[in-house]
Protein backbone atom coordinates (compact mmCIF):
# COMPACT_ATOMS: atom_id res chain seq x y z
CA UNK A 1 0.00 0.00 0.00
CA UNK A 2 1.35 3.42 -1.02
CA UNK A 3 1.37 5.52 2.16
CA UNK A 4 2.54 8.64 0.31
CA UNK A 5 -0.79 8.91 -1.53
CA UNK A 6 -2.80 8.76 1.73
CA UNK A 7 -3.81 11.75 3.79
CA UNK A 8 -2.81 11.98 7.45
CA UNK A 9 -6.06 10.49 8.79
CA UNK A 10 -5.79 7.49 6.44
CA UNK A 11 -2.15 6.94 7.41
CA UNK A 12 -3.12 7.12 11.08
CA UNK A 13 -5.90 4.51 10.68
CA UNK A 14 -3.64 2.28 8.58
CA UNK A 15 -0.86 2.43 11.21
CA UNK A 16 -3.32 1.40 13.93
CA UNK A 17 -4.62 -1.49 11.81
CA UNK A 18 -1.11 -2.78 11.25
CA UNK A 19 0.34 -2.03 14.70
CA UNK A 20 -2.66 -1.95 17.04
CA UNK A 21 -1.35 -4.68 19.35
CA UNK A 22 2.03 -2.94 19.61
CA UNK A 23 0.41 0.41 20.46
CA UNK A 24 -1.77 -1.25 23.10
CA UNK A 25 1.21 -3.02 24.70
CA UNK A 26 3.14 0.25 24.84
CA UNK A 27 0.04 2.03 26.22
CA UNK A 28 -0.17 -0.53 29.04
CA UNK A 29 3.58 -0.36 29.68
CA UNK A 30 3.42 3.45 29.78
CA UNK A 31 0.54 3.42 32.26
CA UNK A 32 2.14 0.84 34.57
CA UNK A 33 5.46 2.74 34.71
CA UNK A 34 3.55 5.90 35.69
CA UNK A 35 1.47 4.05 38.29
CA UNK A 36 4.48 2.34 39.89
CA UNK A 37 6.36 5.62 40.30
CA UNK A 38 3.37 7.45 41.80
CA UNK A 39 2.48 4.56 44.15
CA UNK A 40 6.04 4.46 45.48
CA UNK A 41 5.90 8.23 45.97
CA UNK A 42 2.57 7.94 47.81
CA UNK A 43 3.99 5.28 50.14
CA UNK A 44 6.80 7.68 51.11
CA UNK A 45 5.13 11.09 50.76
CA UNK A 46 1.84 10.50 52.61
CA UNK A 47 3.47 9.41 55.90
CA UNK A 48 6.03 12.21 55.46
CA UNK A 49 3.23 14.74 54.89
CA UNK A 50 1.48 13.53 58.03
CA UNK A 51 4.73 13.79 59.98
CA UNK A 52 5.50 17.36 58.93
CA UNK A 53 1.93 18.43 59.68
CA UNK A 54 2.79 17.62 63.31
CA UNK A 55 6.31 19.10 63.19
CA UNK A 56 6.12 22.61 61.74
CA UNK A 57 9.86 23.31 61.79
CA UNK A 58 10.53 20.15 59.79
CA UNK A 59 7.82 21.05 57.25
CA UNK A 60 9.73 24.00 55.76
CA UNK A 61 12.86 21.94 55.15
CA UNK A 62 11.07 18.94 53.64
CA UNK A 63 8.98 21.07 51.27
CA UNK A 64 12.03 23.10 50.24
CA UNK A 65 13.96 19.95 49.35
CA UNK A 66 10.98 18.64 47.34
CA UNK A 67 10.76 22.03 45.58
CA UNK A 68 14.45 21.84 44.62
CA UNK A 69 13.82 18.46 42.94
CA UNK A 70 11.02 20.05 40.89
CA UNK A 71 13.40 22.73 39.55
CA UNK A 72 15.60 20.12 37.82
CA UNK A 73 14.51 19.63 34.18
CA UNK A 74 13.00 16.19 33.63
CA UNK A 75 15.40 15.20 30.84
CA UNK A 76 18.35 16.28 32.98
CA UNK A 77 17.03 14.20 35.89
CA UNK A 78 16.78 11.16 33.62
CA UNK A 79 20.37 11.71 32.48
CA UNK A 80 21.66 12.07 36.05
CA UNK A 81 19.88 8.93 37.26
CA UNK A 82 20.97 7.02 34.17
CA UNK A 83 24.59 7.34 35.34
CA UNK A 84 23.81 5.30 38.45
CA UNK A 85 20.93 3.11 37.31
CA UNK A 86 21.76 2.57 33.66
CA UNK A 87 19.18 2.43 30.87
CA UNK A 88 15.68 1.04 31.23
CA UNK A 89 12.46 1.23 33.18
CA UNK A 90 13.99 1.72 36.63
CA UNK A 91 15.37 5.14 35.68
CA UNK A 92 11.92 6.38 34.66
CA UNK A 93 10.18 4.93 37.73
CA UNK A 94 12.66 6.68 40.03
CA UNK A 95 12.25 9.93 38.07
CA UNK A 96 8.44 9.72 38.35
CA UNK A 97 8.87 8.94 42.06
CA UNK A 98 10.99 12.05 42.65
CA UNK A 99 8.66 14.40 40.76
CA UNK A 100 5.58 12.95 42.47
CA UNK A 101 6.90 13.61 45.98
CA UNK A 102 6.12 17.35 46.07
CA UNK A 103 2.42 17.38 45.07
CA UNK A 104 1.60 14.46 47.36
CA UNK A 105 3.53 15.85 50.35
CA UNK A 106 2.05 19.34 49.95
CA UNK A 107 -1.51 18.09 49.60
CA UNK A 108 -1.14 15.69 52.52
CA UNK A 109 0.28 18.51 54.65
CA UNK A 110 -2.47 20.92 53.54
CA UNK A 111 -5.23 18.36 54.09
CA UNK A 112 -4.02 17.52 57.57
CA UNK A 113 -3.71 21.19 58.53
CA UNK A 114 -7.27 21.90 57.33
CA UNK A 115 -8.86 19.34 59.66
CA UNK A 116 -11.29 21.05 62.04
CA UNK A 117 -9.62 21.41 65.44
CA UNK A 118 -13.01 21.05 67.14
CA UNK A 119 -13.35 17.53 65.69
CA UNK A 120 -9.94 16.65 67.12
CA UNK A 121 -10.91 18.06 70.49
CA UNK A 122 -14.08 15.95 70.48
CA UNK A 123 -12.05 12.84 69.68
CA UNK A 124 -9.59 13.67 72.42
CA UNK A 125 -12.47 14.20 74.84
CA UNK A 126 -13.83 10.76 73.94
CA UNK A 127 -10.54 9.23 75.04
CA UNK A 128 -9.11 8.52 71.57
CA UNK A 129 -5.35 8.06 71.29
CA UNK A 130 -3.35 10.10 68.77
CA UNK A 131 -3.32 7.10 66.38
CA UNK A 132 -7.09 6.69 66.68
CA UNK A 133 -7.63 10.38 65.96
CA UNK A 134 -5.37 10.06 62.93
CA UNK A 135 -7.18 7.06 61.38
CA UNK A 136 -10.73 7.91 62.47
CA UNK A 137 -10.78 11.70 62.12
CA UNK A 138 -7.79 13.31 60.38
CA UNK A 139 -7.29 10.93 57.45
CA UNK A 140 -11.01 10.63 56.55
CA UNK A 141 -11.35 14.44 56.59
CA UNK A 142 -8.19 15.05 54.54
CA UNK A 143 -8.32 12.09 52.12
CA UNK A 144 -9.92 14.07 49.27
CA UNK A 145 -7.11 16.67 49.40
CA UNK A 146 -4.51 13.89 49.46
CA UNK A 147 -6.22 12.28 46.44
CA UNK A 148 -5.97 15.60 44.59
CA UNK A 149 -2.19 15.49 45.07
CA UNK A 150 -2.01 11.91 43.78
CA UNK A 151 -4.20 12.92 40.84
CA UNK A 152 -1.86 15.80 39.90
CA UNK A 153 1.19 13.60 40.35
CA UNK A 154 -0.15 10.86 38.07
CA UNK A 155 -1.04 13.25 35.26
CA UNK A 156 2.47 14.73 35.40
CA UNK A 157 3.94 11.22 35.59
CA UNK A 158 2.30 10.26 32.29
CA UNK A 159 4.15 13.12 30.61
CA UNK A 160 7.45 12.21 32.26
CA UNK A 161 7.11 8.58 31.18
CA UNK A 162 6.72 9.73 27.57
CA UNK A 163 10.28 11.10 27.56
CA UNK A 164 11.48 7.91 29.26
CA UNK A 165 11.75 6.36 25.81
CA UNK A 166 15.03 8.27 25.41
CA UNK A 167 16.57 5.98 28.05
CA UNK A 168 15.13 2.76 26.65
CA UNK A 169 12.08 2.46 28.92
CA UNK A 170 9.59 1.96 26.10
CA UNK A 171 6.04 3.25 26.39
CA UNK A 172 4.17 5.50 24.01
CA UNK A 173 7.15 7.84 23.84
CA UNK A 174 8.93 5.10 21.88
CA UNK A 175 6.29 5.37 19.15
CA UNK A 176 6.65 9.17 19.07
CA UNK A 177 10.44 8.87 18.67
CA UNK A 178 9.97 6.38 15.83
CA UNK A 179 7.68 8.88 14.15
CA UNK A 180 10.24 11.69 14.40
CA UNK A 181 12.84 9.45 12.77
CA UNK A 182 10.54 8.34 9.91
CA UNK A 183 10.31 10.17 6.59
CA UNK A 184 6.51 10.49 6.74
CA UNK A 185 6.16 10.07 10.45
CA UNK A 186 3.32 12.46 11.32
CA UNK A 187 0.80 9.62 11.60
CA UNK A 188 3.20 7.58 13.77
CA UNK A 189 3.75 10.57 16.07
CA UNK A 190 -0.03 10.93 16.41
CA UNK A 191 -0.32 7.21 17.18
CA UNK A 192 1.89 7.81 20.20
CA UNK A 193 0.79 11.31 21.18
CA UNK A 194 -3.00 10.86 21.06
CA UNK A 195 -3.10 7.78 23.34
CA UNK A 196 -0.77 9.61 25.74
CA UNK A 197 -3.13 12.60 25.87
CA UNK A 198 -6.14 10.28 26.15
CA UNK A 199 -4.51 8.41 29.05
CA UNK A 200 -3.89 11.69 30.92
CA UNK A 201 -7.46 12.93 30.32
CA UNK A 202 -9.13 9.66 31.38
CA UNK A 203 -6.86 9.27 34.42
CA UNK A 204 -7.57 12.83 35.54
CA UNK A 205 -11.33 12.32 35.04
CA UNK A 206 -11.47 9.03 36.96
CA UNK A 207 -9.34 10.29 39.85
CA UNK A 208 -11.38 13.51 39.88
CA UNK A 209 -14.52 11.44 40.46
CA UNK A 210 -12.78 9.44 43.20
CA UNK A 211 -11.62 12.68 44.81
CA UNK A 212 -15.18 14.07 44.74
CA UNK A 213 -16.63 10.91 46.27
CA UNK A 214 -14.06 10.97 49.07
CA UNK A 215 -14.73 14.65 49.83
CA UNK A 216 -16.63 14.83 53.15
CA UNK A 217 -18.45 17.96 51.91
CA UNK A 218 -19.58 16.05 48.81
CA UNK A 219 -20.92 13.18 50.95
CA UNK A 220 -22.90 15.43 53.28
CA UNK A 221 -24.46 17.36 50.38
CA UNK A 222 -26.15 14.23 49.00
Amino acid sequence: MDLQNMNLAEQFVYYFKENGSYVFSQFLRHFLISIYGVLLAAIVAIPLGILISKRHKLADWVIRIANVIQTVPQLAMLSILMIGLGLGVNVVIVTVFLYSILPIIKNTYTGMKQVDKNALDVGKGMGMTSWQRLYMIELPLSISVIMAGIRNALVVAIGITAIGAFVGAGGLGDIIIRGTNATDGASIILAGALPTALMAIITDWILGMVEHRLDPAGKTSK
